[in-house]
């Protein structure tokens, strides 16, 4: 399984709440227990070998290629949202038809089982996309899974977007996914920015896969904790906090 299998962390961002600027440092070279975020992020990848794992940089990209060697580097030169990111590594990934696990970098607090029960589930179903959802009483703004009358995905409805009903939804969009890299490949070309943002959105993609007759399924677990993310300087003293 592990030799086809490659992963893509998404780790360009400057950290603008963050005040990453004012240190001199991208966000994921932020510090938390003594490590950046992004080593924590990759110690729990490390099922995936550093050369079939390609980090995409952007801000401040020195400081990530030269702390962390070994591992492959795609850069996204503009900040045009997530999709845009993966769209990054495309390069990187022209050819492989295995599966591709794409996690955001400054997610610190994901865990190695999870990551691996996504991947499992993945190849278990036959999936071309999977995504990893969860669970969480933390008050967390993240997108809703919508499922259809079967159980079935439906659809993601990010948080600004929802509706009533779909803010009662407890089942919230990790953005951990597992995809078939030729798959993968041809939904970013479909993406387009024809959005509020003016953004490319990695969440448009397993839509479109399914809109294609492929199979998207999900992989849900309580992921409480797990699923806090560091956008401000309070969440990153917090994410130290649970680290230590």
């Amino acid at each position: 399984m592990k030799e086809n299998l490659r992963a893509v962390v998404l780790a360009a961002g400057k950290g603008t709440r963050l005040k990453s600027e004012s240190h001199d440092l991208p966000k994921v070279m932020r510090l938390a227990a003594g490590r950046p975020l992004l080593a924590h992020v990759l110690s729990s990848l490390d099922f995936i070998a550093a050369e079939n794992t390609v980090i995409v940089v952007g801000y401040k990209k020195d400081a990530v290629i030269s702390a962390f060697p070994g591992y492959s580097f795609a850069e996204q030169r503009e900040q045009l949202g997530t999709g845009h990111a993966v769209m990054a590594a495309a390069e990187a990934l022209e050819g492989f038809d295995g599966c591709v696990l794409v996690c955001c970098g400054d997610m610190p607090l994901i865990k190695r089982k999870s990551l691996l029960a996504l991947v499992d589930t993945h190849f278990a179903e036959k999936n071309t996309c999977t995504i990893l959802s969860g669970t969480s009483d933390e008050p967390l703004d993240y997108g809703r899974i919508v499922r259809d009358a079967d159980g079935a995905f439906l659809r993601m409805v990010e948080h600004k977007d929802c509706n009533e009903e779909e803010r009662k939804i407890r089942e919230l969009n990790s953005g951990v996914y597992t995809f078939q890299a030729p798959a993968l490949l041809r939904a970013l070309s479909k993406l387009s920015r024809n959005n509020s943002q003016g953004e490319y959105y990695l969440t448009d993609v397993p839509a479109i896969l399914k809109s294609e007759g492929k199979k998207v399924g999900i992989c849900n677990r309580h992921l409480g904790l797990e699923l806090l993310g560091v956008n401000t300087p309070e969440q990153l003293s917090r994410v130290e906090e649970l680290l230590k």
